[in-house]
């Protein structure tokens, strides 16, 4: 199923509200609190600031207007106790209350959106079966290339119709030559929706589509599953397939939503415990946290700083230290503030009986298949980290030494297997991840891929095929092979794959099928650790 191309097939109407274009992330502005450079931050395309999108709904306080058929399962009443006192649901936020029910709100939308991706998905694929070509080339030709590309005074006339709402939704004063690429981008997104509006409709009126309900809605019980939504040509889509292709989301905002209820009964309990040990001292609980942790927290000095800019200069992005001097010490000392706070609420807690009933998520296993692919150790191995991964991607260039790390650690017990997921917003990274698997098809990838994650601004076709040169590869094979796209379907079926499976930034790990919180050291190492503890692993 070509869901990587179908969403451009969806309604109108569906189209334009869900619009959104995506632009080319520069370098990185100097963060008001830089972080250490220990985790590669994972490279996700970036919306462009536009006011098309459809306004966000305001959601009742106490849940989501719809099921959203996306709890891991029954919120219990009460979600803590502190010493004897309960913090029931109702105790929750109003902010958290809404913050889940708009999270939960998104599964209900996607839902609605996800049986016409499935209709216009199969009538796509016949579509292309029936020209005798590929669904990505159908679509660059019918849609893509149809659409004219918009002129630099349209995207000006455009930004100036706009601005107040651009400025707004970028919280600060905007100018054209800054937002020019993204305005060019979101106004050729939008005639590329129109057009696959258009063939959309084209498709579907010399198709048989039955359609038995407007919207998917989530089923009741495990049997429900097997209730047929629609009929497309004769293939049927239920309840179970709509279900399926929504697991990505739906494990994703149940893990949204557990860290914000979590986090909301955890500060409730501090706040319970703090404000006893105020009363317990007759002071105010300011008075407390001034003692305990104001009075406590070391100076960060200007060679802590500089020693801190030194080792993270890259991430943060400064001409000079100079620059961020005084962001870098505010982030230090609310570091060590932190620290101390940890410490004395956790003696805090210690001293108290403190019980927490919110219970994590269980993620799902994704079945990911790993033949022919870049592959490190051996077949069997019990555990194996699949790396979806972008050449042209910073992130994924940053990850190399830890994987390389982790290579050399676990050898032959883990298996280590790349797969493309080239990002829109890097233009060279398609035609990069190309050539990468035509030098696995003269048996140098990792050599190959070793030079292109250290040029990742010279990843131009010319350029690649000196890459190949200065390592040895059969010239004549390997441009050919990159001139003609042999490899353009192996690519665009690992990116298929990658969204099937909720990827949409790299790097992204999976280790046994499950998904890998981040690309750090620690993170893949703790997971291929419980891995190999598994029963299944023995």
């Amino acid at each position: 199923m070509s869901r990587l191309f179908y969403a451009t097939l969806l309604t109108l109407t569906l189209a334009c509200s869900a619009a959104v274009a995506q632009t080319r992330r520069g370098t990185a502005a100097t963060p008001a609190r830089p972080k250490p450079a220990a985790t590669p931050a994972q490279t996700t395309p970036k919306p462009a600031p536009t006011p098309a999108a459809a306004p966000t709904q305001p959601q009742p306080a106490g849940g989501s207007v719809e099921d959203c058929g996306c709890e891991a399962g029954p919120v219990p009443e009460v979600l803590g106790t502190v010493n004897g006192v309960k913090i029931t649901r109702s105790d929750l936020s109003q902010q958290v209350q809404q913050q889940v029910a708009q999270l939960q709100q998104e599964v209900v939308e996607a839902r609605k959106r996800e049986l016409d991706l499935q209709i216009n998905s199969i009538l796509l694929d016949a579509e292309a079966k029936k020209r005798n070509t590929t669904s990505a080339k159908l679509v660059e030709a019918e849609i893509i290339n149809k659409a004219t590309e918009p002129t630099a005074a349209e995207a000006e006339a455009y930004f100036n119709q706009n601005r107040a709402a651009i400025e707004q939704q970028a919280g600060r004063s905007v100018a054209f030559a800054e937002a020019k690429d993204s305005v060019t981008d979101y106004l050729r997104d939008q005639r590329q929706q129109e057009l696959a509006g258009k063939f959309a409709e084209t498709l579907r009126a010399a198709a048989q589509v039955k359609r038995n309900v407007e919207f998917a809605t989530p089923p009741a019980t495990p049997a429900d599953r097997a209730r047929v939504f629609a009929t497309v040509n004769g293939k049927n889509i239920t309840s179970g397939d709509i279900e399926d292709a929504l697991v990505p989301i739906i494990a994703s905002v149940q893990d949204q939503v557990y860290l914000l209820r979590k986090g909301d009964v955890d500060m409730k309990i501090n706040d319970i415990l703090l404000n006893g040990e105020a009363q317990k001292r007759g002071i105010t609980a300011q008075a407390v946290l001034a003692a305990e942790v104001t009075a406590k927290t070391p100076t960060i000095n200007e060679a802590q700083a500089q020693e801190f800019f030194n080792k993270n200069k890259e991430r943060i992005g400064a001409p000079d230290f100079a620059t961020v001097k005084y962001q870098i010490i505010d982030y230090l000392q609310q570091q060590e503030q932190q620290k101390l706070e940890s410490a004395f609420v956790e003696r805090l807690r210690n001293g108290a009986s403190v019980q927490t009933f919110i219970t994590p998520p269980v993620p799902p296993v994704f079945q990911i298949a790993t033949d022919d692919q870049p592959t490190k150790g051996k077949a069997d191995a019990s555990v194996t980290v699949v790396e979806f991964t972008d050449y042209q991607c910073p992130s994924c260039a940053a990850a190399q030494p830890i994987l390389e790390k982790l290579i050399t650690e676990y050898g032959d017990r883990v298996r280590f297997v790349i797969r493309d997921f080239p990002l829109q917003m890097h233009p060279e990274a398609r035609k990069a991840a190309e050539a990468a698997e035509a030098a696995r098809e003269q048996g140098k990838y990792w050599d190959f891929t070793a030079i292109l994650f250290r040029n990742q601004s010279a990843l131009k076709p010319e350029q690649l095929k000196q890459y190949a040169q200065v390592i040895g590869l059969d010239r004549a094979k390997f441009d050919a092979a990159l001139d003609k796209g042999t490899f353009a379907d192996k690519v665009e079926r690992d990116m298929i794959d990658g969204q099937k499976f909720g990827v949409s930034g790299t790097p992204t790990f999976f280790v046994n099928g499950r998904r890998a919180k981040d690309a750090s050291y620690d993170t893949l190492k703790a997971a291929i650790e419980e891995a190999l503890k598994a029963p299944a692993a023995r």
